[in-house]
């Protein structure tokens, strides 16, 4: 299970809003292209939300604030769940895309560059880590830690480029 994220203009957002496939077809081909459009986070996608939900982030990064598609209200793993996402057009992975606003990146690109690796992992206990189920389960690992922040400048690099073109960001995990 690996975070992804692609920078599009308020247009293609637009018409990512319109048409999925057509996103998911322009997503798949960034990535591909390994195009600065396209950054990853692989598996410390959820650590990294975790450290940053820690340090009262209030954007979420990975998992996006805005929905593309309505989630329905079953238990993420029932079979209602699982027969809602077969039916969705295009796979996106580990369920459809979701996205923030320009706005919502300009705001985290400001607050991701106040940031250094150590402030993410400083008073860390990995033990939070695991108490908190976080994927992808190996932090009794000694290294773990500084792996996730290591996507660090990476992800202030992406954010701060989204920001000054006044992108949003389509956010999925596959």
């Amino acid at each position: 299970m690996n975070g992804n994220w692609l920078r599009v203009s308020p247009d293609e957002l637009e018409r990512a809003r319109a048409d999925l496939g057509w996103a998911y077809e322009l997503a798949m081909t960034q990535r591909n292209d390994n195009s600065e459009r396209w950054e990853g986070t692989d598996k410390a996608w959820d650590g990294l939300e975790f450290l940053l939900d820690r340090l009262g982030f209030e954007i979420p990064l990975v998992s996006g604030a805005e929905r593309f598609v309505e989630l329905p209200d079953v238990e993420p793993d029932s079979d209602e769940m699982l027969d809602f996402l077969d039916n969705i057009e295009d796979d996106w992975g580990y369920g459809p895309p979701s996205y923030l606003t320009p706005a919502q990146v300009a705001t985290a690109a400001v607050r991701l560059a106040e940031l250094t690796q150590d402030d993410l992992i400083r008073g860390v206990d990995p033990q939070e880590l695991v108490r908190a189920d976080i994927y992808p389960g190996t932090w009794d690992r000694p290294s773990q830690l500084a792996w996730v922040a290591h996507y660090l400048p990476d992800v202030q690099r992406f954010f701060g480029a989204a920001a000054r073109d006044g992108a949003a960001v389509i956010c999925w995990l596959d």
